[in-house]
């Protein structure tokens, strides 16, 4: 009797680990898609922005290191980044355009050029996209990280050696509020 229940556990046991490993495989390759997803948008923007920055060049001389900090962070070797790295660099990019987008603001030839027009509703545009695509990632990412935490799957997410994802979030700068001033 003692061997039927514990040959039932075992079988038990041995189903269960397998059923939240395949879950984790399956929400591991659902975070790689997200970002893949995102990741497309990004580099979207990410060769969108030289040419907004060409054209806000020729009307904001002055205002070099805003210019130079955005050139910086584009000349970085995206394809060669981690996605660590490139979640990183992208929270600093979206400052830097929310920045230049600011400094066309104080130029009025600027803001009318028809290029700058262009090139702006093509950034917003992705900016949308990569709005939804992070909203998307994060949900994904939440889902594993509870599989990967939450007791009793934490257990064999460690002895697998999955490990929490991190999620897109706002930068300091991002949340700061946007003073008008008129």
């Amino acid at each position: 009797m003692w061997f039927y229940i514990t040959v039932g556990l075992v079988i038990f046991l041995v189903i269960y680990v397998f059923v939240v490993y395949n879950s984790l495989i399956n929400l591991s390759n659902k975070v790689k898609e997200a970002f893949s997803t995102m990741d497309v948008y990004l580099k979207k923007r990410w060769d969108l922005i030289p040419n907004i920055v060409e054209t806000v060049k020729g009307y904001a001389k002055h205002e070099k290191n805003v210019l130079e900090s955005v050139i910086y962070l584009r000349n970085s070797a995206y394809n060669e980044m981690s996605t660590m790295e490139k979640i990183d660099a992208n929270e600093k990019l979206t400052t830097g355009i929310s920045k230049l987008m600011m400094l066309a603001e104080a130029y009025p030839d600027l803001k009318a050029n028809e290029n700058f027009l262009n090139l702006s509703s093509q950034l917003t545009k992705v900016e949308d996209d990569i709005a939804n695509s992070r909203k998307y990632y994060n949900a994904v990412v939440r889902i594993f990280n509870n599989k990967v935490e939450m007791f009793p799957s934490n257990l064999i997410a460690s002895v697998f050696g999955y490990k929490t994802e991190k999620m897109f979030e706002a930068s300091s700068s991002e949340r700061e509020n946007v003073q008008v001033k008129l």
